[in-house]
């Protein structure tokens, strides 16, 4: 009886997106290296911060912000909360969020952010602190504010979340940005 030996699939995230877009690119009448430009990541920041619990009670939570293309500013993207976030995920997404953007001419480029960790273990108020804190890194980075980069809900993140990550913005950059959307604008 013959033996066959099973492929293995590749489930990384990015890299389905990456081979979609080689599928989808191959019947465009683009230069290589412009599509080879148009499906590369841009930026992505990568971050350890620590957030108090009371006391001497602390933890470190890793954060990702992606931004996939520039090529319209500002950026959008979801902000998610899951203990299975990570970078090829968050630029997985990003990416998509740029190709959604581009097919139906919305003026935005692509943008994702997560913190890998589970939300349902922690408090209001340590949600509150968590998001805080990780909206001040992103904030003073240039990787969340009015003229650069929308976030908005995704998993485990919902309309308080983001109502605390408008809040950090108003006090860090207090009269906002040029656009007169404001920081709530891409809620």
């Amino acid at each position: 009886m013959p033996t066959t030996l099973a492929t293995k699939e590749d489930l990384n995230f990015n890299r389905i997106v990456s081979k979609q877009f080689d599928r989808a690119a191959q019947y465009l009448k683009i230069h290589a290296a412009l599509l080879s430009q148009i499906k590369a990541c841009n930026n992505v920041y990568y971050f350890q911060f620590p957030v108090r619990f009371g006391g001497d009670h602390f933890e470190i939570f890793e954060g990702w912000r992606a931004e996939h293309s520039q090529h319209k500013k500002p950026v959008k993207g979801g902000i998610r909360y899951s203990e299975l976030v990570n970078q090829d995920e968050i630029m997985a997404l990003a990416a998509l969020m740029t190709y959604k953007c581009a097919i139906v001419d919305v003026p935005f480029g692509g943008s994702k952010g997560g913190i890998r960790f589970n939300p349902k273990k922690y408090n209001e108020e340590q949600l509150e602190k968590i998001t805080g804190r990780f909206a001040a890194e992103l904030i003073r980075n240039k990787y969340v504010g009015q003229d650069e980069n929308g976030p908005g809900p995704e998993v485990g993140t919902g309309e308080g979340d983001m109502d605390w990550m408008a809040e950090r913005n108003d006090t860090l950059e207090p009269g906002g940005g040029g656009c007169g959307l404001g920081p709530r604008a891409c809620r």
